[in-house]
């Protein structure tokens, strides 16, 4: 635990998720950060009783990268404001296949989350019950197979870039629900949640973290490199 902490003060923590790590619990029962991190600081600071914890902001089970997590009830809301408010700058990497698509691009769709098979539907234009969802991509490595897009988010949506980028042609590496041909071997999508800048809720000083690919897979190296 100790190696994916980015970021820790008596206010929040940041942590560099893993790919198939939850970030909080889910029907499938299986452990998640938010449990281990809180065991973490109760070893770790032997504090009796129980340790407050608060999620600030979710990614996908696939995807790996930067999350937020609150130590008190105080940051924990206001983190949670400044969200809505679009106050914390995210950006993303994404490993896609050698298209061609253009250098920049701003991306405009309609997301509709569909239940059943937990899948974002991505329309053109407004549609009934579907949310607008916004980001920019801006190519900024080619590899022999692959390119490496930078995405600034604008929307949070339900898996907003994964279908975003499926509907213009280049799903995601790994991603077989959203149209990748084949599945990576650790099971998860060339996702990472890169780097976050934002005001600290407390402090008010400037932050901004980057994280580091996952290490055990040699696109995502030659990525950092």
């Amino acid at each position: 635990m100790e190696e994916q902490i980015m970021y820790e003060d008596n206010h929040l923590l940041v942590i560099n998720k893993k790919v198939g790590q939850l970030v909080q619990g889910d029907k499938t029962g299986d452990d998640s950060l938010l449990e281990l991190i809180k065991n973490f600081i109760k070893k770790r600071d032997n504090k009796p009783g129980n340790v407050f914890l608060g999620l600030v902001h979710r990614i996908d089970r696939p995807t790996s990268g930067l999350v937020i997590y609150a130590k008190t009830s105080k940051a924990l809301s206001r983190l949670t404001q400044m969200v809505k408010n679009r106050e914390i700058k995210k950006t993303y990497w994404a490993v896609v296949a050698k298209e061609m698509i253009p250098q920049t691009q701003r991306l405009i769709h309609f997301l509709k989350k569909n239940e059943k098979n937990n899948k974002a539907i991505v329309f053109p234009k407004a549609t009934d019950g579907a949310k607008e969802a916004i980001l920019t991509y801006h190519v900024i490595k080619s590899l022999d197979n692959y390119l490496l897009l930078e995405i600034d988010l604008e929307t949070g949506r339900h898996h907003q870039i994964r279908a975003q980028l499926s509907k213009i042609g280049v799903p995601i590496k790994g991603d077989l629900k959203y149209g990748s041909p084949r599945s990576n071997p650790d099971g998860g999508i060339n996702l990472h949640a890169r780097k976050l800048e934002f005001v600290h809720p407390v402090t008010k000083e400037n932050i901004e973290i980057t994280a580091p690919v996952p290490q055990n897979d040699a696109v995502w190296r030659a990525c950092e490199e």
